[in-house]
């Protein structure tokens, strides 16, 4: 079985941990970046198969992460989910325009995250 990779990518630490917990429970290897300038770090040497990626955070936001990443070579590939607060329909449609496979709001749970996981076809 191939092992499937996840990157969390939250300042917050507890949606870190819960998150990582639920992907775990998938079967999922998982890495954690507290930021999008940490993870495009982690995302230059090494890309994950899915990234749940927050939308506010400090250093750098989520859009711009991911449309950094889609820049890079191979950074088509990674789904990312974005798991935000941001309810906006005009949030929503930036984010889906600047490459995000789907979107999650938060509060999420492991029922929520799983089905939009298998709807972006990395279950």
């Amino acid at each position: 079985m191939t092992v499937r990779t996840c990157l969390i990518v939250d300042d917050s630490r507890i949606i870190r941990k819960v998150a990582r917990r639920i992907v775990e429970a998938l079967a999922f290897e998982v890495d954690e970046a507290a930021d999008g300038s940490e993870a495009l770090a982690y995302c230059a040497s090494t890309l994950p198969d899915v990234i749940l990626l927050d939308w506010n955070m400090p250093v750098m936001d989520g859009l711009t992460f991911l449309r950094r990443l889609r820049g890079l070579p191979g950074g088509e590939r990674p789904k990312v989910l974005f798991c935000t607060i941001e309810t906006r329909a005009d949030r929503i449609a930036e984010a889906l325009s600047a490459g995000a496979d789907d979107y999650v709001m938060k509060p999420f749970d492991g029922q929520i995250l799983e089905s939009k996981l298998a709807e972006a076809g990395v279950l």
